[in-house]
């Protein structure tokens, strides 16, 4: 009897490197949960926000959303990669991660000038609550993009040397997965801290 991929797909049990990268994003996930919520009992405990100390500095709304779209748009060209190896469609695998990758560099790139930006103005880790939730919350996302453009770049230097296929892309799958949530934190984080 014959199966078709999907059927074979279906039944594969789950590996011990999607089981890992679901764990830590479990891990992850508390570890965001608890910064949320200690930004929120900050914010909710204070009438005004931010505190008059810091009422001059405006954090840079316009071009985080862009920077936010930019982001989003990374996760789609992943989702892309994935479905490419898939496919046994290593051009595009190659060209959809060299893409992502880029577009996590310039949303960090983009971000640390704002940051600079911002501790030109007086906002800093060490200027009062305000400043240290905001660095602490933002900066734990950050490093996690970063986290994950290395990664990405080990991914795309193992799909350079033809290392994946339609039967073996595990590598990919667990970065996409990562690469995905690190995508869909930001939007909840931006609106969160920078509209709050």
């Amino acid at each position: 009897m014959i199966h078709s991929e999907l059927e074979l797909s279906e039944n594969r049990p789950l590996s011990n490197a999607k089981l890992g990268i679901l764990i830590l994003l479990g891990a992850e996930t508390m570890l965001f949960a608890g910064l949320i919520g200690t930004f929120l009992v900050f914010r909710m405990g204070n009438d005004l926000w931010p505190p008059l100390s810091h009422a001059n500095i405006q954090l840079p709304r316009v071009v985080t959303g862009i920077n936010t779209v930019l982001l989003i748009i990374s996760g789609y060209t992943m989702f892309l990669a994935q479905r490419a190896v898939q496919n046994d469609r290593v051009k595009d695998l190659r060209d959809y991660l060299i893409f992502t990758g880029a577009l996590g560099l310039l949303f960090l790139i983009i971000q640390g000038s704002e940051w600079i930006q911002l501790i030109q103005k007086g906002l800093t880790l060490q200027s009062g609550v305000y400043g240290g939730i905001f660095y602490v919350l933002i900066g734990c996302h950050a490093v996690h993009v970063l986290g994950a453009v290395i990664w990405l770049i080990i991914v795309i230097g193992k799909a350079m040397a033809g290392k994946y296929s339609s039967i073996s892309y595990t590598g990919v799958e667990t970065c996409t997965i990562y690469w995905i949530y690190v995508v869909a934190l930001w939007p909840v984080l931006y609106f969160l801290v920078y509209f709050a």
